[in-house]
């Protein structure tokens, strides 16, 4: 009989069953389940609501059914529906009468809306802790590229000369706000649903507070409708997780596309590469065309989520029951990409000498010649027409400009003088942006170091 069919006379049809269980994927949870349910049951005891004898002797099996669990000892049941029913039936079987006092004063809607939030603040802290060791790597690869010249770009065009260390240094700000998101959502998630019951609270002189310092929580929920109805705590951090795979996979369509032979900016290691069955020439970048792949399906489950929650009346429905596949999945997707891009990225070989030869190519230093005319005393917009002409000589003569002779800069304008040279150099068109967030050596290793403290935070 189900611990709830006292209202019963009939069973539930089988396919019900299976149909209604949510035991195959919420069993993940039975570790804050358990953990939920002991923190319940010492203040029940604390709170002379059941004998403390009782309290400590279910705290104790719940003790001892965790290890068994741990240790492959047990076998979870689809007709006990879920994680709660299942540790709840295992416990009273153990010890009869007095494993039915534990589920005084709750229902499994708060039950349920208390393991999520355990749950997804432990696995944020594992998310923070991958992303760290992403950041660290960045870090690293731009500490040995501060003067690894390369092409930056605008509509995927030559524009112009930053360095490696520049361009991966955007991709750590990026990472870094995801850091912070992720603890602004757990910040909000950080609230103890316990005792808000089925939606109305408990006749019950519970002691919530008491339960949220046990479980390390910051606060508790302060209405009991929205403490067990809402799960926008869940949506947040689907959306963090997608703009974590956004990041991921812009950083893999560079680099699917650095590696291609019309770049040719960086090979891909063997062990994070894959060939081909019919053509034997081919090396692929697979890892980084699978992360970003995955993307699309973490941006699923948060629409997933959106699309249950949208129209749902308070309280509790059990519609909610399909929030936590789509946000396991989107973790435990994140999850997967993070470690093997690290060490995708961390293994890859950087192309110096072809980044540098794109950059003498498009054009890259138009705008600094323009900049040197200004300072000649040229106002910016005349400076930039004389250059536009410029530039289209140099396509017409097919040069370079830096392979103007002095004659032919005269003749676009008297200004120039011979030490052009110098100043549209890539050297000098990178060491000349050295303000806070410009590529220049001095400004990225400025960046780095504020990286490095911000680690040390985390």
């Amino acid at each position: 009989m189900k611990l709830w069919g006292g209202r019963f006379s009939a069973g539930t049809d089988k396919s019900v069953d299976d149909f209604h269980s949510s035991i195959r994927f919420d069993s993940r949870m039975y570790r804050q389940d358990i953990q939920g349910s002991m923190a319940h049951a010492e203040m029940l005891g604390k709170c002379g609501i059941i004998p403390e004898a009782d309290a400590k002797l279910i705290c104790m099996t719940l003790e001892d059914i965790l290890k068994d669990i741990e240790n492959g000892q047990v076998q979870f049941l689809v007709d006990a529906e879920d994680i709660h029913m299942n540790i709840e039936k295992l416990l009273i079987e153990r010890i009869g009468d007095t494993g039915k006092r534990l589920h005084t004063g709750r229902s499994r809607n708060d039950q349920i809306a208390l393991d999520i939030r355990m749950y997804l603040k432990d696995e944020i802290a594992d998310v923070k802790r991958m992303l760290s060791e992403l950041l660290e790597t960045i870090l690293e690869i731009s500490e040995n590229n501060l003067d690894t010249i390369m092409p930056g770009y605008t509509h995927l065009q030559r524009a112009q000369p930053i360095t490696l260390a520049h361009h991966l240094m955007a991709y750590f700000q990026m990472f870094r706000r995801d850091v912070g998101r992720l603890d602004d959502c757990c910040r909000r998630m950080d609230v103890m649903p316990l005792g808000s019951g089925a939606l109305a609270g408990t006749t019950y002189p519970l002691d919530r507070e008491f339960v949220a310092r046990k479980l390390g929580f910051s606060g508790i929920t302060e209405n009991s409708l929205d403490g067990v109805s809402d799960r926008d705590f869940a949506i947040e951090l689907a959306s963090c997780l997608s703009i974590i795979m956004m990041h991921l996979s812009r950083f893999c369509e560079e680099l699917i596309i650095w590696s291609s032979a019309e770049f040719s900016f960086v090979e891909m290691d063997d062990a994070f590469s894959t060939g081909s069955s019919i053509m034997p020439q081919k090396k692929n970048p697979d890892v980084a065309e699978l992360v970003r792949g995955k993307t699309g399906r973490v941006y699923g489950s948060l629409l997933t989520l959106l699309t249950v929650m949208k129209a749902l009346p308070l309280a509790y429905n059990k519609d909610m029951q399909e929030d936590k596949e789509a946000v396991f999945d989107a973790v435990d997707t994140v999850k997967g990409c993070l470690p093997v891009f690290v060490k995708m990225l961390s293994t890859m070989k950087i192309k110096k000498e072809n980044m540098y030869r794109a950059a003498q190519g498009g054009f890259t230093n138009a705008t600094d010649i323009a900049d040197y005319l200004v300072r000649k005393g040229i106002p910016f917009r005349s400076a930039h027409e004389i250059i536009g002409k410029m530039v289209l000589y140099c396509i017409n003569s097919n040069k370079a400009i830096n392979q103007l002779t002095m004659e032919e800069f005269k003749e676009f304008s008297p200004k120039i003088e011979a030490d052009v040279y110098t100043e549209i150099s890539l050297e000098k068109c990178v060491s000349g942006r050295s303000l806070p967030g410009g590529p220049a050596a001095e400004s990225v290793r400025a960046a780095i170091a504020s990286g490095r403290s911000f680690l040390k935070q985390i």
